[in-house]
């Protein structure tokens, strides 16, 4: 059976544009600006104070991770309170490491950062998959993975972009399914964690293209119409065919960016009679008719 998670990360194509050591040291603060790209951190030692997006403070101590889809704005800080005199924004590059605060202290806080970056431009597809703030405690699992990151980004070994790809999607699947991760938000996440919706849901993967009915999917997943239909708004924040036509849409954009197959054959693949139909289909959803999409995708790449 398809599994959906490893399905949509697959597709993201994850990739590493920068990732940096650093490290605290006394009373110290950085103000950054993201770009909206989804930002990770893990903690190695000591602890810090992170906000992003000008939300409450959190606390991360060793081996917390931290990952944000779409970081603009974030402070991170030191717990030490400031002392007369002390520049908190001083910033010192010691070896392979950026120090912030005092230069010559013992670090009160180490820490891995990385920026990533995904080929497949479907942000609806991101954010259905990850959640505002994925903070997960006390799992060495993903520190030790995030080091092999850094170590892989900085080698010149080769295959290293295959390498490097792989690690981080290994990275997102490992952080997206980890009971520390939480199910808040609904999300794809909290629909594949319930008991009637999960199955559902994967045979929407397995089978994109059948013509599905709401009420097939009710009774796939043993339930009435109306209490399928508000259970899977209220568990993954989409209606049932709103989903479907997403996942529809997220495959057709992968196929065209990837040139895989001509438009007739990728509308019958995405569960559409004709050429024409899947063109009004897809340039509503997108904005582009799909004979513009890849030329458009592969332009912006450039």
């Amino acid at each position: 059976m398809i599994d959906p998670l490893a399905e949509i990360v697959s597709m993201l194509q994850p990739s590493l544009p920068f990732s940096k050591a650093a490290s605290g040291s006394g009373y110290w603060r950085v103000d950054g600006a993201g770009d909206g790209n989804p930002f990770f951190a893990v903690i190695l030692e000591g602890s810090t104070r992170l906000s992003i997006n000008d939300q409450p403070d959190i606390r991360l101590e060793a081996d917390d991770f931290v990952l944000i889809p779409a970081a603009y704005t974030f402070t991170m800080s030191s717990d030490e309170e400031a002392d007369d005199g002390e520049d908190p924004l001083r910033v010192t590059k010691i070896g392979d490491e950026t120090r912030h605060g005092d230069p010559s202290g013992q670090p009160n806080m180490r820490v891995l950062i990385g920026r990533l970056a995904f080929e497949t431009p479907d942000t609806t597809l991101i954010f259905a998959l990850l959640p505002c703030l994925l903070l997960i405690r006390g799992q060495a699992r993903l520190t030790n993975l995030v080091r092999m990151i850094r170590e892989e980004a900085k080698s010149d070994r080769a295959a290293k972009d295959i390498v490097l790809e792989r690690l981080l999607q290994l990275l997102l699947i490992e952080a997206l399914r980890s009971d520390a991760a939480g199910l808040e938000a609904p999300g794809l996440l909290r629909g594949l964690a319930d008991r009637q919706l999960g199955p559902v849901i994967r045979l929407l993967h397995e089978a994109p293209s059948k013509a599905w009915t709401v009420d097939e999917l009710a009774s796939a997943a043993t339930l009435s119409r109306s209490v399928f239909f508000d259970r899977f708004q209220k568990q993954t924040g989409m209606a049932p065919m709103e989903y479907l036509l997403s996942w529809r849409m997220a495959l057709a954009k992968d196929m065209l960016r990837r040139r895989d197959g001509g438009i007739k054959e990728i509308a019958r693949r995405v569960g559409y009679g004709s050429a024409s139909a899947f063109s009004v289909a897809f340039s509503k959803f997108t904005g582009l008719p799909p004979s513009q999409y890849g030329r458009a995708d592969q332009t912006t790449a450039v």
